[in-house]
């Protein structure tokens, strides 16, 4: 029986100088979050580490400046101006590597806040939603608080801890955080599923990540067969696939009959189907994400996402310019997994224009833009226009494939930048 506390009481053990490990996702522990805010007055330099976290944030507030530092391993649109604002940084990391720096002391947790399921009659709670980076966390961190919710779904897997582990216990009852990426899916998104859904076969294993352009994909799927899911995320776009047949999981080498992932989020309808299914097996991200787990399963499809794309495949996914927008994320622990598995596919997916109608398709990346995924590793790009292949092809190729599938209003500007770095000669040979 586990003794609950006040969110006031359970954050009293954090001190000064500390580093404290916030779970994410819709996991993310918002009334443990507004109880340590509380204490900023009597707190100082507290190191914030944390992947994508939903809702509130309240420890970057203003007025927070000097009691907490947002160093983030993913940056999420409630930490985006702390993280580009000297009260936070950025960590650039693959998600498969982070829990390495939680074991190996690299980055040591002192107290990590999570957020879990009701104890089962063993003791055990879940981590729910999000095993991915709080699995290592809480194996490592000298202190937990747990803040129990009634409404965190129990997920098998990986994720469950005793109840004996916590430091402290808050007892919540409230909905978590809730997404719907079906409601930014345009014709653009349409468009690009149809092509994708072009390049998957029957028996593929699929990451599509999170978002309009995963969400369309999914919906473009449901007359295939034999699908497979080992993915980082989902959201509930794969609840309409899983209901058409399409998914089966029977011819994955790893878990199969199971749905596999790191974490997930979206609405209250896939929170409820998630709870106590065995279907849907969460572990952690160095797991889920590691190139070796990943290449055993048949024909996988590795669906990514981009902020632009240079003329040469080099992907900038993390920051616009020097301004950190994202994160690294497991993009090339798929991207790479997918490549090496028999029959596999990586797709970097992403519509030619940005809301202001400037091309995501460019000569070069912006100035202090880091590349995420190097041309080497660049096979499939896919926009509303069509599809490029451009493995094996040369720079020069590369920039013609993707010329051709940029928006046309585009078009003049790349082909003269193509002249003017490689000259007017074609290529001769197919």
């Amino acid at each position: 029986m586990l003794n609950y506390t006040t969110p006031e009481e359970a954050v009293k053990i954090i001190e000064s100088h500390q580093r404290v490990f916030v779970h994410g996702s819709a996991a993310t522990p918002t009334t443990c979050l507004h109880a340590l805010a509380a204490r900023r007055e009597e707190l100082k330099n507290v190191e914030i580490v944390a992947i994508t976290t939903l809702g509130d944030m309240p420890l970057v507030a203003p007025e927070c400046k000097g009691s907490f530092f947002m160093n983030s391993l993913f940056v999420s649109t409630n930490v985006r101006q702390a993280v580009n604002s000297d009260q936070g940084g950025y960590v650039p990391i693959f998600l498969s590597e982070i829990g390495y720096l939680f074991r190996n002391k690299i980055l040591p947790i002192d107290v990590a806040i999570i957020q879990v399921s009701e104890p089962d009659a063993h003791g055990y709670c879940s981590l729910g939603t999000s095993v991915d980076i709080a699995r290592p966390a809480v194996d490592t961190a000298r202190y937990i608080i747990a803040q129990v919710n009634k409404q965190m779904p129990r997920t098998h897997g990986d994720g469950h801890i005793h109840s004996s582990r916590f430091t402290h216990a808050v007892y919540v009852d409230e909905p978590l955080p809730e997404v719907d990426y079906a409601e930014k899916i345009t014709d653009k998104e349409i468009q690009i599923g149809y092509h994708i859904a072009s390049l998957i076969e029957d028996q593929s294993t699929l990451q599509m990540g999170i978002g309009a352009i995963p969400d369309a994909v999914l919906n473009a799927l449901h007359h295939h067969k034999d699908l497979g899911i080992h993915t980082e995320m989902f959201s509930n776009g794969i609840l309409d696939l899983m209901k058409s047949g399409a998914v089966t999981n029977s011819f994955k080498k790893k878990h199969p009959g199971k749905v596999v992932a790191a974490f997930a989020a979206g609405t209250n309808e896939l929170y409820e189907v998630l709870h106590d299914n065995p279907e849907f097996s969460f572990h952690e991200a160095a797991y889920v994400n590691d190139t070796h787990v990943i290449r055993k399963n048949p024909k996988v499809i590795s669906i990514n996402s981009c902020v632009e794309i240079d003329l040469t495949g080099q992907v900038c996914a993390d920051s616009i310019g020097s301004f950190h927008y994202s994160g690294v994320g497991g993009q090339m622990d798929f991207m790479r997994g997918a490549s090496l598995s028999v029959g596999g596919k990586p797709i970097m997916a992403l519509t030619t224009t940005t809301k202001k109608g400037a091309s995501k398709i460019v000569p070069f990346l912006k100035e202090g833009a880091g590349v995420v995924t190097t041309r080497a590793h660049m096979q499939y790009v896919v926009t509303e226009f069509g599809i490029a292949n451009l493995y094996g092809k040369n720079l020069r190729q590369r920039a013609y494939e993707l010329m051709r599938i940029a928006h046309p209003d585009h078009h003049e500007m790349l082909e003269q930048a193509i002249i003017a770095r490689f000259g007017s000669f074609i290529y001769p040979f197919r």
